[in-house]
């Protein structure tokens, strides 16, 4: 089987167990953008120089999977895709972002003011995933608003990671130096 397809050459694409929508449908906007996010934090982990961001940003790559996964099904299939074994966006997943948020801030990190991206190559590149976090955040956002997405663990989690993203950028600014 070849990667292409062709089923999208009509504007369509493929959701989990079947479902076709249109390529601007709000959920495939969601998780385009969370795919986006994926790679911003795969560039920020390729560029991180402390094995302490490395290794905490290939985790929450593969927790970004799961939260793709869950907000490519469609409401009426979520039981299913439950029992088929996938992955659901829980509070102890958020749990583990919290704990590495006061780590950092116990480390005096600062959170206060405004930061201008770039000082370091892996900061800029945290940054960016940063601000797509914040975009897919607002996408997920669109689909609880419309109904279309029940969990709201997922909101919270991008919200924390988004965070969670500007802290490691700024220690990781901080340990450069």
């Amino acid at each position: 089987m070849s990667i292409a397809t062709k089923t999208g050459d009509g504007g369509t694409t493929g959701l989990m167990y079947g479902h076709r929508v249109p390529k601007n449908h709000p959920r495939v906007e969601a998780c385009g953008t969370l795919d986006e996010l994926n790679s911003a934090i795969g560039l920020a982990r390729a560029t991180a120089t402390e094995n302490f961001v490395g290794e905490n940003l290939l985790w929450i790559q593969k927790s970004l999977v799961d939260v793709m996964g869950e907000v490519g099904v469609l409401p009426q299939d979520l039981a299913r895709y439950a029992k088929d074994g996938f992955n659901l966006i829980t509070p102890e997943l958020t749990a583990k972002l919290d704990v590495l948020v006061h780590e950092i801030e116990a480390q005096k990190v600062s959170f206060k003011g405004w930061a201008t991206p770039g000082a370091t190559v892996n900061s800029a590149a945290l940054d960016v995933a940063r601000s797509t976090c914040r975009r897919a955040e607002r996408r997920v956002y669109d689909l609880q608003v419309a109904g279309e997405l029940k969990n709201e663990e997922i909101l919270i989690f991008l919200n924390r990671l988004s965070d969670l993203l500007w802290l490691f950028a700024r220690w990781s600014e901080r340990n450069a130096h």
